[in-house]
């Protein structure tokens, strides 16, 4: 293992709440200024202050209904909400900031080819090398309605459409050679027309001429980042993902899936430490170990259990309002997909026996992310073992609060990793590629 060689990297969402779905109503809580730039910038220089690799922003755009087919549940309480278009409040976050990565989620089923490569080649020229793109291909027809369809693809088309956006997108990027741009002034000459070029792509699901109308970016494409963890999920991460979000609970599955993810990219011809595999965790950080209980015990008390169960059906797709609160969740007739969401529940629990409401109380307050509570040296040996164990190569930290969960992760759990020699005392290069394979 490589001294320093552990990455951070953060996680946002823009709307009151971001994985935990009582957090808005915590008296430290920044939620009332969700919707103000001023936010997402103090966030932006706690991170950068913290040597963080970069730092990613989730969206979905759709008001959930799937929960009693309305929106009810969602917007009496405030949980999964996505207000900011996370281009644009990036964008707010790079002009605070020098070193810290900026990746933005933009769904290859949703958006063409062309819009992709203009947006993340806008962002990574005004950050001067800082974008990552968190590659999605969305799931949930409210957002697929909201876009002129009535549902999306299967699972298995979206990823063949996504192999083509991506193709395309590197095609688009790559048009203008590094060394296009002449700015001759004597000869009045600002490009040479021979080192811009056509693209030309046409496949199964996409087509674009090209070329990118934007000169080539310091990073040439952004960071690419992605989440999924089924076959198809983890094939196209060993293809193209240079970080992998994951949630995982158990030390043995976190283990396989490194090895099977960093077998995937061996074979695909890249480095294995070109892809870093980063697991979420939810840190609550006290000076001491009752502190941090006290802490965690209180926030967690705000959850909505009901509110919880409602997110539940938002992400399987799946009217849970149907169920009895107080019913089994082993006796629920739903699908086997649907069901793997509970079986990650119950592996995060003390009990199997648990009922709706259970779960739904356990997803409110982490949405399936391991949540941590203790003082910085407990919450750093628990990292330490995890990185030292070959679990993974660093973390997606998302503390339930914000901007105080990541101050105190910052001021005392940063050092306390530093000190132990597996994260850096300074920023080696500049741009979010060289954080990650530096």
């Amino acid at each position: 293992m490589n001294a320093g060689a552990m990455h951070l990297v953060g996680y946002i969402s823009a709307g009151p709440c971001w994985h935990h779905n009582g957090s808005w109503r915590h008296p430290e809580s920044d939620a009332v200024d969700c919707m103000r730039p001023e936010r997402y910038e103090t966030i932006a220089r706690i991170l950068e202050e913290g040597l963080f690799d970069g730092v990613f922003m989730v969206d979905v755009q759709t008001m959930f209904d799937s929960y009693g087919g309305t929106h009810e549940a969602n917007t009496r309480q405030p949980g999964q909400f996505w207000f900011m278009e996370p281009m644009q409040t990036l964008a707010a976050m790079a002009r605070v900031t020098s070193r810290l990565g900026l990746a933005a989620t933009m769904s290859t089923t949703l958006y063409p080819p062309y819009h992709i490569a203009r947006a993340f080649s806008t962002l990574d020229h005004i950050s001067n090398g800082r974008a990552g793109w968190n590659i999605v291909t969305s799931t949930n027809d409210g957002e697929a309605r909201n876009f002129g369809l009535d549902t999306f693809p299967d699972k298995s088309l979206r990823y063949d459409l996504a192999e083509e956006v991506v193709e395309a997108c590197n095609k688009l990027w790559e048009s203008w050679e590094p060394d296009a741009i002449i700015y001759d002034r004597e000869e009045g000459i600002w490009a040479d027309p021979a080192k811009i070029r056509r693209v030309d792509f046409e496949g199964r699901f996409v087509k674009t001429r090209g070329p990118l109308a934007a000169p080539r970016s310091p990073q040439t494409r952004p960071v690419f980042m992605q989440a999924g963890s089924s076959e198809r999920g983890r094939e196209f991460a060993g293809r193209h993902a240079e970080v992998i979000f994951t949630l995982q609970h158990d030390r043995s599955h976190m283990q396989a899936f490194y090895q099977d993810i960093k077998s995937r990219v061996v074979a695909h011809g890249r480095p294995a430490h070109h892809c870093a595999v980063l697991p979420a965790i939810d840190v609550i950080v006290g000076e001491t170990e009752s502190i941090a209980k006290e802490k965690q015990a209180y926030i967690n008390s705000l959850v909505s259990p009901e509110l919880g169960v409602a997110e539940i059906s938002n992400g399987i797709g799946i009217d849970l309002s149907n169920f009895p609160l107080d019913q089994p969740i082993q006796d629920m007739e739903i699908t086997q997909g649907a069901r793997g969401v509970f079986d990650v529940i119950l592996q995060g629990s003390k009990t199997r026996n648990l009922t709706l409401r259970d779960a739904g109380r356990a997803y409110g307050e982490s949405q399936m992310t391991p949540q941590i509570a203790g003082t910085a040296r407990q919450i750093a040996d628990h990292m330490q073992s995890l990185f030292e164990d070959g679990c993974c190569d660093g973390f997606i930290v998302i503390p339930s609060l914000s901007p105080s969960g990541y101050q105190q992760f910052v001021k005392h759990v940063v050092p306390e990793l530093q000190k132990r020699g597996i994260f850096r005392d300074a920023y080696r290069g500049t741009t979010f590629r060289e954080h990650l394979q530096g």
